[in-house]
């Protein structure tokens, strides 16, 4: 008996402490679930509540480095080149094969919109390394020339992410989805590579 007058007891009690209007909800026993410490990622965040210290994480603040997760890919995006900058990794490009099969029309000339912008200076706008810089700074690559004709996708990619001898690095100036496109655009600039062949032992007689 005295067992039922209980169960009956916690019954009523649940029934009184979560049936109560939306406003007013019952009992929350997890309340860390159900209010979150949300924010805004660009937002100015109370300094006596998070911290992007790293030397202070699991100290009486929450911690909050402002960065992605190691490893996040964001929507649409191509994934990572993890080829590193140096000798090896330059070797290895070689073997790093373009995402991209083929460029549209319109990503043409996109395409040929950021080559102008980023590389016609030096390269010039056909590739033959004679853009109006040129001279200014030497050793600017003729990229129709057998040796880039021939150079891997990958390599040449590498190029551009890390940069080559006189050249810096345009990681920051076009993300990865564009340096390919640039890699796939460059290609529509060069002779082939029979072609390319056929004048340097032309030219060598």
């Amino acid at each position: 008996m005295t067992n039922k007058i209980i169960i009956i007891v916690l019954v009523i009690a649940s029934a009184i402490s979560g049936c109560k209007d939306n406003k007013q909800p019952g009992r929350i026993y997890m309340p860390d679930m159900t209010y979150s410490r949300a924010y805004e990622t660009y937002a100015m965040r109370d300094s006596t509540k998070f911290t992007t210290d790293d030397s202070k994480r699991g100290g009486n603040n929450i911690y909050y480095g402002g960065k992605p997760v190691v490893g996040t890919i964001k929507r649409g995006e191509l994934f990572p080149y993890t080829q590193p900058n140096d000798t090896t990794g330059y070797k290895m490009s070689a073997m790093v094969i373009n995402p991209i099969d083929s460029l549209s029309a319109i990503e043409l000339a996109e395409t040929q919109r950021l080559f102008n912008i980023n590389c016609a200076v030096c390269h010039g706008d056909k590739g033959a390394g004679n853009g109006p810089i040129s001279g200014k700074i030497g050793a600017v690559a003729n990229l129709t020339q057998p040796l880039y004709v021939s150079m891997a996708d990958g390599t040449m990619f590498h190029s551009i992410t890390y940069g080559k001898n006189n050249m810096g690095s345009y990681a920051s100036q076009l993300d990865r989805k564009q340096r390919w496109m640039i890699v796939k655009y460059i290609r529509t600039l060069q002779p082939k590579a029979e072609t390319a062949k056929a004048a340097t032992d032309s030219t060598a007689k």
